[in-house]
């Protein structure tokens, strides 16, 4: 039996996490009481008894509860942002590569990628890859995401009944170009600058819509589409089925990949101006879904296992 402690459990990517563990046979959850959850020391003692330990809190707790494991064998899989860019830490993104995939497997040290990192990453690494972009390009993105993303605060404010209006209307935000996912959407797609980013949160509770839109009159539609296909056509949870997006009669949901574990990449446009789109869920690929796969892998279970594609 596996011994699983979740740190933060009581936030919203702990409480799915918990959610999706509990009904399993194979792992043995360590559980605190309220009050024991901000001990230090019962949080120690309960980290260094883990197999494997989440990490489910905001970057500064994140980097104090790994400074309170000492025992080597403990893996930590975090899900904030503070270890994202650590050449120490391994990037979670399975769907890298098979050197992706071979590190998790061995690693003490796994991050969660972020949640528009995601499929920014997801859009962008292919091309670079394959040598259909330069890494040079000024690549833009839009995100739009469920308001779970902002946590407890934002899923109140949001669900609160005397709320102010503004909140039904899509909002903008990371007005500065300096969002947090950044560091990683650069690093990791192999870009050699910083994309321009808006992030939009929606009146959703959970939904994923990362669109990355290219502008080059050498790059061809199928030569694109073909290198997605090539990249994540034996990867389970990636659908790349449909994707030209025929079946949506030119209009694609946001919300198509709402509580679903899985990401449809689609690719649309014309060979001067293209659009790449991934749909997914915040909550799923782009967080806790993506938590229980790295940890299947782990743990040596089918990679799908108690995911919903």
């Amino acid at each position: 039996m596996v011994k699983v402690f979740i740190d933060g459990s009581a936030g919203t990517t702990g409480l799915r996490i918990h959610k999706r563990l509990e009904k399993r046979d194979d792992i043995t959850l360590i559980s605190l009481c309220d009050s024991d959850r901000k001990d230090k020391t019962q949080r120690k003692k309960a980290l260094n008894s883990a197999d494997i330990a989440f990490l489910c809190l905001p970057d500064e707790a994140a980097m104090e509860s790994v400074s309170l494991v000492d025992n080597p064998d403990t893996i930590i899989i975090d899900a904030s942002t503070a270890h994202r860019t650590d050449p120490d830490w391994t990037y979670g993104l399975l769907e890298l590569g098979d050197e992706v995939y071979s590190k998790v497997k061995n690693s003490k040290r796994i991050c969660i990628p972020g949640c528009h990192a995601t499929g920014f990453i997801s859009l962008v690494e292919p091309l670079i890859e394959n040598g259909i972009v330069c890494k040079d390009y000024p690549f833009s993105c839009f995100s739009l995401t469920g308001y779970s993303g902002g946590g407890k605060s934002m899923i109140n404010q949001y669900q609160d009944k005397n709320r102010d209006a503004s909140l039904s209307s899509p909002r903008i935000y990371a007005l500065t170009q300096k969002h947090k996912h950044l560091n990683e959407m650069k690093l990791y797609s192999n870009i050699s600058e910083y994309p321009l980013f808006n992030p939009v949160v929606l009146d959703i509770y959970s939904m994923m819509c990362v669109t990355v839109n290219i502008s080059a009159k050498e790059v061809k539609l199928d030569e694109v589409q073909k290198a997605y296909t090539k990249k994540y056509a034996n990867r389970p949870l990636f659908d790349v089925s449909d994707i030209s997006a025929q079946s949506y009669n030119g209009f694609i949901p946001s919300d198509a990949f709402k509580d679903k574990d899985s990401i449809k990449i689609t690719v649309t446009g014309n060979d001067e101006r293209i659009s790449l789109i991934a749909l997914y869920d915040n909550l799923g690929k782009g967080a806790s879904g993506a938590a229980i796969q790295i940890f299947n892998v782990i743990t040596g279970n089918k990679e799908t296992k108690g995911l919903n594609i």
